[in-house]
């Protein structure tokens, strides 16, 4: 990858229908069979916790090849505040540009202008392997619990990486993911009819 042939920029409304579809392709059968992604990023666009100066697209020779968002959520502290963070994604890249650089420099951009920005914490969903390389910890670290998942249950899943240094110090509690990111099996059926076929596919490694 060469650092000189891409730009990042924030996403457009004249970009929706192809980042939708680079997420599909991207994300297809990966997890599940199919996927619901496309769909979760159609939906979280008109969420009232969606940031958009933190909607970003990535451009390679004209064409886009990644895209990343944010949403505002909270943590509900254990002292009964409400903490103010970020959670992140889907973060995708067209499939035949994965593991080649690319996925790095657009999480490492994003999340740097959500430090500009003043956020405090970013929170989400994620393999240590490859998000501990820009900074991530397993959330445990800072006292957070993903909600709705037992105490013995593994959360190795679950990051976080603090934007201002000592954000959550002193403080623990339970994360709740925005209500955005749950959409029902049927709803991702009927928006992916507007799509060119493809075939769902039933393979080792998916979690669903």
């Amino acid at each position: 990858m060469n650092k000189n042939d891409y730009i990042i920029r924030l996403e457009e409304k004249k970009d929706y229908r192809e980042v939708e579809n680079l997420v599909r392709e991207s994300f297809w059968n990966v997890y599940r069979p199919g996927c619901s992604e496309h769909y979760v990023i159609h939906v979280l666009r008109d969420d009232p916790a969606f940031v958009p100066e933190l909607d970003f697209v990535m451009v390679k020779d004209g064409r886009l090849i990644g895209q990343n968002m944010f949403m505002r959520t909270v943590i509900d502290a254990d002292d009964g505040r409400k903490i103010d963070v970020l959670t992140m994604g889907p973060i995708g890249i067209i499939p035949e540009l994965k593991r080649k650089g690319y996925g790095k420099s657009l999480l490492d951009y994003s999340i740097n202008k959500a430090k500009e920005l003043g956020f405090g914490a970013v929170l989400f969903e994620g393999n240590i392997d490859f998000y501990g390389k820009s900074g991530f910890d397993f959330s445990s670290k800072f006292g957070i619990r993903y909600h709705d998942l037992p105490e013995d249950a593994d959360a190795s899943f679950f990051l976080c990486k603090e934007l201002i240094s000592g954000y959550l110090d002193g403080i623990t509690g339970v994360y709740q993911t925005p209500q955005g990111y749950y959409v029902s099996d049927e709803a991702v059926d009927d928006f992916d009819k507007n799509f060119p076929f493809k075939e769902k596919l039933k393979l080792p490694g998916q979690i669903f």
